[in-house]
């Protein structure tokens, strides 16, 4: 069928498929236009990007906000730039894994790029003379851009110059402020890493600048003053605390005992393995408290302090004031103010990330230039943006070539979902259960949610549990039966699950949602209740006897112990002649009534013609099984796909129907193969028991007795001419010699 579509130049063509009109795409200029064509008549307009079977990288490009849908813009988006990359757009519609360089068109600015760059890919990896590239060419950047300097992402490693010594440097900057990997998965350096580092790195040579100008103040022991500096400030507080105990002795001499240790601190300490690095015995002052006392910096000291002071007198004590072996508070206010500019000087400590490297090295760096130079390194690969972006286009190029029409056929229309021999993107793969296998397997994140939409699909509905064997992986889908029957359906039931890749996974029902399968199933179903019904009638009155026999017997066996310890012995009770001929006569009523109900039947089936007979067995078994036929008739004509889709985040725009002719070649059962062999006699087969013949003859001379009764026999016999003589009747010779019974007067 043709359609044009008013306003449109483009002449759409549409064919009727899965109850709806779908529309074809079947050139590159259907292709071209397809931004034409109007929403309303797309089959799809979002789909999940995850949980289909399709590509995921091409996915991750198509999903351009990243939102983890793709949408109809982004469709157009995806054609539209393949359109304006190919020379012919209609070879989107081949789908070949392997892109042909001649099929990119260099008459536009944007196809030029991605041929140069399709091109350089190829040089790259040795394929300089390779007329075609694939998916997997451009899959591994890494190695594309491994055997270049620079690749466009503006980041540059210490190979990517000839200078040993400039790349000592762009090392140095890495181990300051860190690196970025670029392109190639090897680490390097990008412009914003740079700028930090040397201006870090000026900070830091200023910085030093200032000390050196007042190194008398900032630096009274030269090179030495740091770690001077550094062994002062480790015993700082503890020579502060020792002078301050002092004073306080020489003010008041009580206070010589509560400001040294008592004997209850050596008593608590005395049960442990004591160490220099026991708190406890840091915590004691640094020395023996006494009046105006010297502090001694080698013998009768705290142990724990012992390596803390002998470190400071040679650095600090020595330095300035020789070989003292003591040390009185006014030297030790002289060297607290000594240090005191060195102090200030670094609390304005600037450019400590680069401290590591030294100010030589900071200095040397800042002097020859390597600023300079690694801003035209990364200058260099930046001016190459443009090509590794084209790189990446060809990646995106290749992936749309190869995938894009798959689209086409799961999107725009569901044309793969009603085609035989194909598998729509959201068919998950084949589940095969109770002898059948079903195509219509779905993946589902959650069975609760899923199931709260997929029940209107009017499709009856699997939801199974997938395990793969000797791992860990696992998956929920969902399968319709649209073939054979749900008697063996149940929650519980085990198959097997084959994935789109051929795995096999082990699958379990753990919910199902029931309605019609088949016609056919219909048609059995109301005998199938009844005889259900009967078998948990006979089953609930089987149970309900055995239990009242074996209650009566219990209760027997007590009411007879009961009486044998009490010494009495009941009479047995008479026999009830009377009860028992009530029985009787209510059993003989009910056969009759049975009786006569079954004559009333056969002998109203009986007087049918012959050719009436199969039309009244046709038409009572319309009338039991003509309803539930009908009802599952109009239900399978409801059965629909889009609740099944959109309950796992479809937006499908259309009512693809599940018909009944389309549902059974969505679901296969078993058959013999063509020309196979089958022998009928089976071992194991139920043993015949003649019991059944003798019911069934039992039975049929009953029926026949009371029909006899009735008179019908002999009636039935007069129509095809054989007289049978009634009592009260003489038998007269008919013309002929035959003898006629003579009336009775």
């Amino acid at each position: 069928m043709a359609l044009r579509i008013r306003g449109n130049t483009h002449h759409w063509r549409f064919h009727r498929l899965g109850g709806f009109d779908q529309v074809r795409i079947e050139t590159g200029e259907d292709i071209r236009h397809l931004p034409e064509l109007d929403q309303k008549l797309w089959a799809a307009l979002s789909c999940p990007a995850r949980g289909v079977e399709f590509d995921e990288h091409t996915l991750a490009l198509l999903d351009t906000d990243g939102d983890g849908r793709i949408r109809v813009p982004e469709v157009l988006a995806a054609f539209d730039w393949a359109c304006r990359v190919l020379q012919d757009p209609g070879d989107l519609l081949k789908g070949g894994a392997e892109l042909p360089l001649a099929a990119i068109n260099p008459a536009t600015d944007e196809g030029r790029r991605v041929l140069m760059a399709a091109r350089r890919i190829l040089e790259n990896l040795g394929k300089p003379a390779a007329a075609v590239i694939t998916a997997e060419d451009t899959a591994d950047t890494s190695r594309i851009f491994a055997s270049t300097r620079f690749n466009g992402d503006g980041v540059v490693p210490p190979t990517s110059t000839d200078d040993p010594g400039l790349g000592r440097v762009i090392g140095d900057i890495m181990a300051c402020v860190g690196s970025t990997p670029d392109r190639s998965g090897t680490e390097g350096i990008s412009k914003t890493l740079s700028e930090r580092f040397f201006e870090e790195a000026r900070a830091y040579a200023d910085w030093w600048a200032a000390a050196e100008a007042d190194a008398a103040n900032i630096l009274p022991l030269g090179e030495k003053t740091a770690a001077a500096m550094q062994a002062f400030e480790v015993v700082r507080a503890k020579i502060d605390d020792y002078f301050t105990r002092t004073r306080l002795v020489a003010y008041d001499a009580r206070a010589v005992t509560p400001l040294n240790p008592a004997e209850a601190d050596y008593t608590a300490i005395a049960p442990k393995v004591l160490s220099n690095a026991t708190e406890a015995v840091a915590a004691f002052p640094v020395a023996r408290i006494e009046a105006d006392r010297d502090l001694p910096l080698l013998e009768t000291v705290n142990p724990a302090w012992t390596a803390a002071l002998t470190r400071f007198r040679e650095a600090v004590v020595v330095p300035f004031f020789g070989g003292l072996d003591k040390l009185g508070e006014t030297r030790w206010q002289d060297i607290r103010g000594r240090l005191e500019a060195h102090a200030n000087w670094l609390g304005r400590k600037r450019g400590t990330v680069v401290e590591p490297l030294g100010i030589e090295r900071v200095r040397e760096v800042l002097a020859d230039g390597s600023e300079a130079r690694i801003a035209d390194l990364i200058a260099q690969d930046t001016a190459l943006e443009g090509v590794a972006d084209a790189i990446e286009s060809v990646d995106r190029l290749v992936h749309y070539y190869r995938d894009l029409h798959i689209l086409l056929g799961n999107f725009v229309s569901l044309r793969d979902f009603y085609t035989p021999g194909k598998k729509a993107i959201f068919q998950a793969g084949t589940l095969y259960l109770d002898g059948r296998s079903c195509e219509l397997c779905i993946h589902v994140a959650d069975v609760a949610a899923h199931s709260a939409l997929a029940g209107l699909s009017r499709t009856y509905l699997a939801y199974c549990d997938c395990r793969r064997r000797g791992g860990d992986e696992r998956m929920t889908i969902v399968a319709a039966f649209t073939g054979g029957d749900a008697d063996n359906l149940m929650t519980g039931r085990n198959g097997v699950f084959y994935d789109r890749k051929g795995r096999d996974w082990d699958a379990t029902i753990v919910k199902v949602i029931e309605h019609p399968i088949s016609v056919s199933q219909a048609f059995w179903a109301p005998y199938k209740r009844v005889a259900r019904m009967v078998s948990e009638q006979i089953e609930k009155f089987a149970g309900s006897r055995d239990k009242a026999v074996e209650t009566g017997a219990a209760q027997g066996i007590a009411d007879v112990s009961a009486k044998a310890e009490a010494g009495k012995a009941a009479p047995a009770a008479p026999f009830d002649i009377a009860k028992f001929a009530g029985i009787f006569a209510a059993i003989g009523l009910a056969i009759g009534a049975i009786g006569t109900a079954l004559a009333a039947v056969v002998t109203g089936f009986l007087g049918l013609g012959w050719w009436q007979m199969p039309l009244a067995l046709a038409g009572l078994m319309l009338a039991i099984s003509g309803p539930s036929m009908l009802l599952a008739y109009l239900k399978l004509r409801q059965r629909n796909l889009g609740p099944l889709l959109d309950a796992n985040g479809w937006a499908v725009n259309t009512l693809a129907r599940i018909n009944i002719p389309f549902g059974a070649t969505l679901t296969a059962t078993a058959t013999l193969p063509p020309g196979a062999e089958r022998t009928l006699r089976d071992p194991f087969a139920e043993k015949k028991r003649p019991w059944r013949l003798y019911l069934f003859l039992v039975v049929l001379l009953a029926a026949l007795g009371i029909l006899w009764q009735q008179g019908y026999i002999p009636r039935w016999w007069e129509k095809l001419g054989v007289h049978w003589p009634v009592a009260g009747q003489q038998a007269v010779p008919a013309p002929g010699g035959d003898a006629r019974p003579a009336p009775t007067p």
